[in-house]
């Protein structure tokens, strides 16, 4: 936390709209003023369509001035501002509740809505941010952390007067939560069942898509078959892929961010080991050739050699009117990665070994996908009665004679 003050109390500004034909957003409305200090005269600029809205941020800005906010906090992106009013958002607190806060904001608010203003921040983007949380598998506990530490930098802004209500104190959000969890009572609910539906929806998006762009096909089955996250898949280079073992170290994912898409840390922040199945190893040959074999490069990028995410795969490939097509309405991008998981879980890998697969900080959380289906437990049947009658009956004299 930082405990640098905001700023003098009282700063002065003045203030002027200018209006620029030849820009697309014609009103420049400029502030200045002397910081007490240094005597230096910075400015802020804003650009907007008519000449009252201009007039209006300047007007704003002079009276967040006189209340004590820095025009700089004032304009600062969410994670800036907390930054620099942590220690008033955060006052009271005991450590064993602070630091729970503390997590949350800096490993799930900051990299889901840190480089929105405070001001751009609604109710619909807390909504989002709350379901992108819940999706990743964050539990119950850890989203409340997360959103307590956002609501009270929140009313912090409030206090300060850049925005007029606090848009993080949502309701309804457990009702949310626990029907995600609901869903994964079922994992086959939100699975593909085998490698023909998986094909046929990897060829119908293709079909699909406007530029009948095979790559889109490609990423589908890669992050079906590894049980990873599109932007993962986005984030494999093929420096990354051992042909001899046929293990991909997952190091990186491709996430959106303040001035574009960027990649980063995995959501785990470690590498972890993916096998690659002989279903999607000539795949991967094909790409690895068509960079020229360049261990820097993207395995999986779009047509024209952008990043790829999963807004882009949903709208480059029609995604909901596709899944709904084939009979999958609920069927979400990152359901690719819960029928990975679901098949290798079925195929009867290890949990502690499938916890590495899929990156699980929680076992519990991997524990999801072991629930048995019913030929499972028909078997498990089967090899009780095996093993019952092979201590009751150990060379069989006994059966003849029942």
């Amino acid at each position: 936390m930082s405990d640098k003050p905001l700023a003098s109390m009282g700063i002065a500004l003045n203030g002027d709209v200018t209006y620029r034909p030849d820009r697309p957003t014609p009103y420049r409305a400029r502030v200045r003023w002397s910081e007490p200090g240094t005597k230096n005269r910075p400015s802020r600029c804003e650009s907007f369509d008519d000449e009252d809205a201009a007039n209006a941020w300047v007007e704003q800005m002079k009276r967040l001035a006189q209340a004590g906010v820095h025009p700089e906090t004032a304009t600062m992106p969410l994670a800036s501002y907390g930054e620099s009013v942590m220690h008033l958002a955060m006052r009271g607190l005991e450590p064993k509740t602070l630091d729970p806060y503390l997590a949350g904001w800096r490993l799930r608010v900051v990299p889901t809505l840190g480089h929105l203003a405070p001001s751009m921040i609604t109710n619909g983007s807390v909504d989002r941010a709350v379901d992108g949380w819940i999706t990743d598998g964050c539990g119950r506990s850890t989203i409340k952390n997360s959103l307590a530490a956002l609501a009270r930098l929140m009313e912090q802004a409030r206090r300060d007067g850049l925005i007029d209500r606090n848009p993080a104190k949502v309701t309804g959000w457990q009702h949310i939560f626990q029907k995600a969890y609901d869903e994964l009572e079922d994992p086959r609910s939100l699975a593909l069942h085998d490698w023909d539906a998986l094909a046929a929806l990897a060829d119908a998006l293709v079909a699909r898509s406007s530029d009948r762009y095979r790559g889109w096909g490609d990423v589908v089955k890669y992050s079906a078959c590894t049980g990873s996250r599109i932007g993962e898949v986005s984030g494999c280079r093929v420096e990354d892929i051992n042909k001899k073992t046929w293990i991909w170290t997952l190091r990186r994912q491709t996430t959106p961010g303040p001035g574009g898409l960027r990649d980063k840390r995995t959501k785990g922040k470690r590498a972890r080991e993916v096998p690659l199945i002989p279903e999607i190893r000539d795949i991967v040959l094909e790409r690895i050739d068509g960079v020229n074999g360049r261990s820097d490069a993207r395995l999986f990028t779009g047509p024209r050699g952008g990043r790829i995410t999963t807004a882009v795969l949903r709208d480059a490939t029609h995604w909901d009117e596709v899944a709904t097509a084939l009979g999958y309405e609920y069927l979400r991008r990152h359901d690719l990665r819960h029928t990975g998981l679901t098949w290798m879980a079925d195929a009867g890998v290890p949990v502690h070994v499938l916890q590495r697969i899929a990156g699980h900080a929680s076992l519990k959380t991997t524990q999801l996908y072991l629930h048995p289906d019913s030929s499972h437990i028909a078997a498990a049947g089967d090899s009780l009665t095996a093993y019952l009658q092979a201590g009751r009956f150990p060379n069989g004299s006994q059966r003849e004679a029942v």
